[in-house]
């Protein structure tokens, strides 16, 4: 899963990117509203999670530029605005969740994880094809019930194939799904995770099928 985090303030930034990788999502972050306009208006991400007072762009003109281009993505609002016309606005031009700040990381952690949940399968939290299943929130995968090793972005190949079952994804969409932009893995690296999987995948009779000069699709 990848988050876009848009946050000016640098210190509560890099406690929020330090979390949502622990919790092993793939994590970019923004400190500007003219420079996250131009990355949203660029990439496809999972959630948003935007704070509104932000420099050159406020954070509601932000969210009003993502819906009007007829992007869904979830967005969850982190502000120390407590003004609940603020919190009205917000909801109506198009947020998912808001959180006043100070807030407790528990929390953030919680609301994190209900708003991926309910974008990707009305509140699953659970993924199944076969003897093979994804834990969403644990980030584990299991054939029946024999935890399989999976390294993050193995996982995360996985997932997005499970998640789009029926559909082939290229390799432009895969590493969309699983890189960050100081660490995109090559066409290359994606055919090494997907053989990897492959060999890991056999004993639940699950298979990852090559469209040639297209992409991949689970089966």
């Amino acid at each position: 899963m990848r988050v876009l985090l848009i946050e000016d303030d640098t210190i509560l930034a890099d406690g929020l990117v330090r979390a949502l990788k622990q919790a092993d999502y793939a994590v970019d972050w923004s400190g500007d509203g003219i420079e996250a306009r131009a990355i949203l208006r660029t990439y496809d991400f999972d959630l948003v999670i935007l704070d509104l007072t932000l420099p050159k762009l406020d954070g509601l003109e932000l969210l009003r530029d993502l819906r009007d281009q007829k992007k869904q993505t979830p967005v969850l609002i982190i502000t120390a605005r407590s003004d609940v016309r603020d919190r009205i606005h917000g909801l109506d031009l198009g947020a998912d969740d808001y959180l006043t700040k100070p807030f407790e990381l528990g929390e953030f952690d919680a609301r994190v994880r209900a708003l991926i949940r309910r974008s990707h399968g009305s509140g699953l939290q659970r993924l199944s094809c076969g003897r093979l299943n994804l834990d969403l929130t644990a980030h584990r995968a299991f054939i029946d019930l024999e935890p399989l090793d999976l390294p993050r972005r193995e996982f995360h190949i996985l997932e997005a194939l499970m998640t789009g079952r029926g559909r082939i994804l290229n390799k432009e969409q895969i590493i969309d799904h699983i890189s960050e932009f100081d660490d995109e893995p090559s066409p290359s690296a994606v055919e090494i995770y997907i053989s990897r999987l492959r060999k890991k995948l056999e004993p639940a009779g699950v298979g990852i099928r090559v469209v040639r000069g297209i992409g991949y699709i689970l089966e």
